[in-house]
């Protein structure tokens, strides 16, 4: 599997690299606020390129085009937790009007219940805060985590609490890691990617397991 997925998450760092390379070139910190918002609106953009590229930006003294000074660092954090922000809240409204009412019509048809539904409320009342802030220093699971936070209707004031906290040292990081590695910077990405695999097997598996018990049920 990981064989067949190593082509396809290069193909896809082509097309994201010259991407944020021009947002930032033509919007500065805003292209930093566009490229977060992408990413944590549930399109998998990652942060490990968006952030680290930043970072960069900082460590050569690019000029930011819109304040013609030079780019910083908090500047640069301000901008990425933003933007996650403003993307998780897209994620979570799409989760909360959209894919709640079509799990609770449809959702029989995926082995999604009621009961499920009803579990995930349960679960996010009680654990949604822990779930959601380290969910955020997390690869793939940051992505997606604001739709079943809208799902489960969790309180929007702690979503983006929670959000938020988690969000600041992961975007602190992986900046600070884009300033540090200067050139080699690309190199965080196919550093982390160990951890995207495995993130991605414990997500294959609970889904396998989800799926074998609704089958086992019936």
């Amino acid at each position: 599997m990981f064989t067949i997925a190593t082509p396809l998450i290069d193909a896809l760092d082509q097309f994201v690299l010259p991407f944020v390379e021009s947002l930032y070139g033509r919007f500065g910190y805003i292209g930093v606020v566009i490229a977060m918002s992408i990413e944590s609106a549930a399109i998998p953009i990652p942060s490990e390129l968006i952030l680290p590229f930043a970072g960069w930006s900082v460590a050569r003294g690019v000029i930011e085009p819109l304040t013609g000074s030079p780019w910083t660092y908090w500047a640069a954090v301000i901008a990425g937790v933003a933007g996650n922000t403003a993307g998780s809240l897209v994620a979570y409204a799409i989760g909360a009007f959209g894919g709640r009412p079509l799990l609770a019509r449809y959702g029989r048809y995926v082995l999604i219940s009621g009961h499920d539904l009803d579990t995930a409320d349960k679960w996010f009342r009680r654990w949604g805060d822990a779930t959601v802030f380290f969910s955020r220093m997390l690869p793939i699971v940051r992505t997606f985590i604001s739709v079943p936070a809208g799902i489960a209707r969790m309180p929007l004031w702690r979503f983006l609490l929670f959000s938020i906290a988690g969000a600041v040292p992961w975007v602190m990081l992986l900046v600070w890691a884009g300033m540090v590695l200067g050139d080699s910077w690309l190199d965080l990405k196919h550093n982390l990617r160990g951890l995207d695999y495995l993130v991605a097997a414990v997500i294959v598996l609970g889904v396998a397991l989800f799926v074998w018990r609704h089958v086992r049920s019936r």
